[in-house]
């Protein structure tokens, strides 16, 4: 199991010092949740942050483009230093050439889906991937409550991978936390993204360990 800490949920006054802290922890990759103000209601970060993150990060960066025609930006992202990009299947008519285009830059190439998409919808394109990122809240804030009925999709795809002798990996982004964190794993679950779960308690580091305790 890998753990994805969110930096959207970290404390940006300090960023540095919290990338280095994640440098130092279990983490396994850095979530980077990029938001555009149109296909979420929410704007985060683009270009400038991506830079102080790649100068200082020393765990590859998972970027989620949560971004209207995200075939416009993402080999931009791969050039700042993305080592892992995923983009939304609701976002694009072209997510089989962008998922070329992420591979052929030599990054994991991923699809994001909302709560509401059907695992069934991206079935086409699972053997031209790295990784699924299975929404399990709605996207645009963190903070928010999971989603039961996540659970059922990530079984899914998990069922999907194995019948068909696939090697992606399934992701978990929202509302991951220390009471659902084996429940997911058991689902099918591989990488597990975490934000105020883990930057909201007294010590991000410990709560980082203990989920990948959780996971073993």
């Amino acid at each position: 199991m890998t753990i994805a800490p969110s930096i959207l949920s970290s404390d940006f006054g300090k960023l540095a010092e919290e990338i280095q802290m994640l440098n130092e922890s279990e983490a396994g990759v850095i979530h980077v949740d990029v938001m555009d103000g149109r296909f979420v209601p929410n704007i985060s970060f683009g270009f400038p942050v991506m830079d102080v993150l790649r100068k200082h990060a020393k765990k590859p960066l998972d970027v989620h483009l949560m971004i209207e025609e995200p075939e416009k930006y993402a080999l931009r992202f791969a050039e700042a230093g993305a080592d892992w990009i995923s983009f939304h299947i609701e976002a694009t008519p072209h997510a089989h050439r962008l998922l070329q285009q992420i591979r052929e830059a030599g990054k994991n190439a991923g699809i994001a889906i909302n709560p509401q998409t059907p695992a069934a919808q991206i079935s086409d394109l699972l053997g031209n991937l790295e990784f699924v990122n299975v929404m399990s809240v709605n996207p645009g804030f963190g903070g928010q409550r999971f989603i039961d009925a996540s659970l059922k999709k990530i079984a899914a795809l998990s069922a999907i991978r194995k019948e068909n002798q696939l090697d992606f990996l399934i992701e978990v982004d929202g509302g991951v936390s220390i009471a659902n964190a084996l429940q997911l794993k058991k689902a099918g679950a591989n990488v597990l993204v975490a934000g105020n779960s883990v930057f909201s308690m007294p010590s991000p580091k410990e709560a980082i360990a203990e989920l990948q305790r959780i996971c073993l």
